[in-house]
């Protein structure tokens, strides 16, 4: 499946997250996207994309380790198992790293909405960690943008942007 379209399914999903649990397991989802779009990246993208592709797949994993809840059993079985497993192509690589950012950004918005509202310390502590991977990747997800100019997105993959 298309990177953009997994990412729409994934914001819809993560928009209509209710319950705490819900909501951790669509964050998770989330890190697994940025892992799995940032893998895509690093087999896929140009050269000078590809260190901070290994850094978004490294921050997506670090994510989904401290999200891991216990209540949840395993948040990829929750809702069909794991989008991000679906990943088959990115169609415009600038256009999925600005969109995957934003999604970073929401998941971040939602976690920090479960921290500030649980009274369970270990899910705080698991939100706050989650976040700081989120920044993370998110960081990362803007250095591939900011180091790559028009003509190596199109030259290396052939694509226009």
């Amino acid at each position: 499946m298309d990177a953009m379209r997994l990412i729409g399914v994934t914001r819809h999903a993560l928009a209509k997250a209710g319950g705490v649990h819900d909501i951790v397991a669509e964050a998770w989802q989330v890190q697994a996207l940025a892992e799995a779009v940032g893998g895509y990246f690093v087999v896929s993208g140009p050269a000078a994309a590809r260190a901070e592709a290994r850094g978004l797949c490294e921050a997506g994993g670090r994510a989904r380790g401290a999200l891991f809840h216990p209540a949840l059993h395993h948040p990829a079985l929750r809702g069909g198992g794991l989008r991000a497993a679906q990943l088959s192509e990115v169609r415009d690589p600038r256009e999925v790293l600005l969109a995957l950012g934003d999604l970073l950004a929401e998941a971040g918005f939602a976690l920090v909405g479960v921290a500030a509202n649980t009274e369970e310390e270990a899910l705080y502590w698991q939100c706050v960690e989650a976040i700081d991977a989120a920044d993370e990747a998110r960081d990362r997800v803007h250095g591939m943008l900011r180091h790559l100019t028009f003509r190596e997105w199109g030259g290396e993959w052939g694509g226009a942007a």
